[in-house]
């Protein structure tokens, strides 16, 4: 098997998160081909180089990543930050929004016929949960579980949704990934 080199660009709140969104979306297009699909995925984590660049005297990233290619091996990569991520700075990042339904609530017990995590129905009274349980297990021939669940008699059991509130000067860092993959 070979090597090809590859460049490409991602985007995240870290370097970390920048290079597993690129792998992500070159498995997606690419597949996985048992590690050898000939993009960044093949490769085993990252090389920050983002000081080194600073440092070196190359003024254009294209000439350092090509000079960068000469020393470079197969399953390497390496990253330069292209625009650093602005965090949010926010004293609060969330917002609530309480869900409020007037009246009072009454809670039932009810047993639920499960097949792992799949729910399969729910009975009043455990003699008729262990009845639809055997039917299920001896026609389908896997094992059901009973759990006692309380639900709610009326109305919905939500009460609050919790969302993310996004600073107005937030924004991905721009990353360039680089090296040799395994195709």
């Amino acid at each position: 098997m070979g090597a090809c080199q590859f460049k490409v660009t991602s985007y995240g709140k870290t370097a970390e998160e920048a290079y597993n969104r690129a792998c992500e979306e070159a498995e997606l297009e690419y597949g996985n081909q048992d590690g050898y699909n000939g993009t960044i995925s093949t490769t085993h984590g990252f090389r920050d180089e983002t000081e080194a660049y600073g440092k070196s005297k190359f003024d254009d990233v294209s000439a350092y990543i090509r000079n960068r290619f000469e020393t470079m091996n197969k399953r390497d990569c390496s990253a330069i930050c292209l625009c650093k991520p602005v965090a949010n700075k926010n004293k609060t990042k969330s917002q609530v929004d309480h869900i409020v339904t007037p009246g009072t609530k009454k809670w039932v017990l009810k047993y639920v016929v499960q097949r792992g995590d799949h729910v399969i129905g729910s009975w009043n009274t455990k003699g008729d949960a262990v009845k639809d349980a055997r039917k299920y297990t001896e026609k389908h021939q896997v094992p059901t579980t009973i759990l006692m669940k309380k639900f709610l008699e009326k109305g919905d059991n939500l009460v609050a949704k919790i969302t993310y509130k996004k600073a107005p000067n937030e924004k991905d860092g721009e990353w360039v990934f680089f090296g040799y993959a395994a195709e």
